[in-house]
């Protein structure tokens, strides 16, 4: 095998730092949008594992089940980003920790 070829463990290593990454970018961040990407980001390594499960299994199931999440995944986007700009316009400040939704 080539050194260069990378291998499953290789991509599960990868999703697994996406997945950490955006997790600790959840925690931490206070910007709306950052968040959603954060999400976006956990998302899309929870997608490279499901494909690299199907392909060492070799099943196309974990293939469709992408296009699925890739769909949740949209649909997050939109109402997120509907949800940060209605808060930015109402109150002028996207700090997840300043926005009380039972008070505007």
């Amino acid at each position: 095998m080539d050194l260069l070829t990378p291998t499953i463990l290789s991509y599960l290593t990868v999703s697994l730092l996406m997945f950490a990454i955006g997790t600790i970018g959840v925690m931490t961040r206070r910007n709306g949008i950052v968040v959603f990407m954060c999400i976006e980001l956990m998302l899309n390594s929870v997608n490279l594992a499901l494909v690299t499960f199907s392909h060492m299994w070799d099943n196309p199931a974990g293939s469709m089940l992408v296009f699925f999440v890739m769909c949740v995944a949209a649909a997050e986007a939109v109402v997120g980003l509907a949800i940060v700009i209605s808060i930015f316009r109402n109150k002028q400040d996207i700090d997840i920790n300043h926005v009380n939704i039972f008070k505007w």
